[in-house]
């Protein structure tokens, strides 16, 4: 199955969820073509192609205007065909001002990221953080048994983070564990982050934040995010050990400390698509078994 027809079908599904019922109908368009959807938007004159008619009593969009206590109207993103956290992602406008981006836990998997998301950002909101800027939890609840987290829109900028900003980030997040130990966002990708205009870095989608994992796994994850997409999984990988002691090293870990952190790094990502039931980087077999056995001496 193409990723196109993919979409449509979970698309369709989506929709049952999140606008059920028939009554209240309100026009909407999927942008910026309906054969290959990446949004669907309220109706404006200047939409191409045909209407898509939904209800409104009932929806999430009546939902999020007795949430926000005024009239919503809501965005959907149409999500990749393939991810293992894949969920509904809305934004919610309200006299054409984004309020809210709103994550839909739909699945108990889903919903388990959704709380643990919600449950980080109270953490983190009540910590002194000085470098790294996180949203704000607006609304967290459930809705006809879907998980609902509504957040606030940070002002993201395009730019590719400075190496120090991002040390000193990795550096503050790990610090959140306190007595715990060391936490880590654990999707410090380069597509989750951005510069902000006064030296701090923005960062979003905390679903996966964690403590009590070595230091460094953050930095790690970033590099190795960056190697993927430009390399096969086998060669991020080995890339990720070779360049982990430039990478860490800012960090206060040695070359042997870093070498087993990155080692490390890889099998917990692994274990984590095992648990998710979902191999985007394809069998551990291939990218990762032959990179561990020859470091052995270092686990």
């Amino acid at each position: 199955m193409n990723d196109a027809r993919a979409r449509l079908i979970y698309l369709a599904g989506t929709l049952d969820l999140l606008y059920p019922g028939s009554a209240g109908p309100r026009a909407y368009t999927l942008l910026p073509h309906a054969r290959l959807p990446r949004r669907l938007a309220p109706r404006r004159w200047w939409h191409p192609g045909r209407p898509l008619t939904l209800p409104t009593r009932g929806s999430i969009a009546e939902h999020l205007t007795e949430v926000f206590g005024t009239p919503v109207e809501t965005v959907l993103h149409v999500r990749p065909a393939r991810r293992a956290n894949r969920k509904p992602v809305l934004e919610a406008y309200s006299g054409g001002d984004l309020l809210a981006y709103v994550k839909i836990g739909d699945t108990a998997r889903t919903r388990a990221l959704v709380a643990n998301e919600a449950a980080a950002l109270d953490r983190l909101a009540g910590q002194p953080l000085k470098t790294v800027v996180t949203p704000s939890v607006l609304h967290h609840g459930s809705w006809r048994g879907l998980g609902v987290l509504a957040l606030s829109p940070l002002p993201a900028r395009r730019g590719r983070v400075p190496a120090p900003l991002l040390a000193r980030a990795v550096e503050e997040i790990a610090a959140t564990g306190g007595a715990a130990g060391h936490a880590w966002h654990g999707d410090l990708s380069p597509w989750n982050v951005a510069p902000a205009g006064d030296g701090r870095l923005l960062v979003w989608d905390w679903e996966r934040y964690e403590v009590g994992v070595p230091y460094g796994f953050d930095a790690l994850h970033h590099l190795f995010q960056r190697a993927l997409r430009r390399m096969k999984p086998a060669t991020a990988a080995r890339s990720c050990l070779a360049r982990s002691v430039r990478t860490l090293a800012p960090l206060g870990l040695s070359a042997a400390q870093a070498r087993q952190t990155a080692l490390r790094y890889l099998i917990a990502l692994a274990d984590r698509h095992a648990a998710d039931g979902h191999e985007p980087l394809g069998p551990p077999a291939r990218w990762l078994n032959p990179l561990v056995d020859y470091q052995e001496a270092l686990l």
